[in-house]
């Protein structure tokens, strides 16, 4: 007998699906957002105290020195967060089985199970180190050092190591001279 330990039941992970599966959300051709990318448009304002604290879509550089400068935690994809919900996504496909299917993307008539959803994810991820139809990776974004390395080498860094990429073994990780930018997240 299977046995599912979860803060959702069923009628509401459709429900976080459908919102994480959404392409102008947190669904992006490189794996799920850290931030839906709805506050590129619609930023997140909290006032405290006369001041104004804004949460912003952004998918390269913070614009601000808060958190060391680096938005890899809000905008971009976040690989740990990724593998999660691949694993947890694989839970749920073990629980429920086959029959449990949701849109994927969202907006779209195109049904799969939670398998499904996870080995889209992960092949999302991949996409984010190989070259596109314009001959650039997006992990690399603006910077010409990393696009045009004829050895193929490609890193990104952070200043805080719990969201550093992981690049492939095959792949000789350089240090960058300057920020990463990846305006395509």
């Amino acid at each position: 007998m299977r046995r599912l330990l979860s803060l959702v039941n069923r009628k509401q992970l459709k429900r976080v699906l459908g919102r994480m599966l959404d392409e102008t959300e947190f669904f992006s051709d490189y794996g799920i957002r850290a931030l839906s990318r709805f506050h590129e448009e619609h930023p997140y304002e909290v006032y405290v105290n006369g001041h104004v604290n804004r949460v912003d879509y952004e998918p390269a550089e913070s614009s601000t020195g808060l958190f060391g400068g680096n938005s890899n935690w809000r905008g971009p994809i976040w690989f740990p967060v990724n593998y999660l919900l691949i694993e947890s996504l694989q839970k749920f496909h073990h629980y429920y089985g086959e029959d449990f299917k949701v849109p994927c993307p969202a907006r779209t008539d195109k049904e799969t199970d939670l398998w499904q959803v996870s080995s889209e994810i992960s092949k999302r991820l991949g996409r984010i180190f190989l070259r596109g139809k314009d001959g650039r990776r997006p992990v690399a974004g603006g910077i010409g050092q990393f696009q045009n390395d004829p050895t193929g080498a490609t890193s990104c860094s952070s200043t805080n190591t719990s969201t550093a990429t992981t690049v492939p073994a095959s792949a000789q990780a350089i240090k960058p001279a300057g920020p990463v930018s990846s305006q395509n997240f």
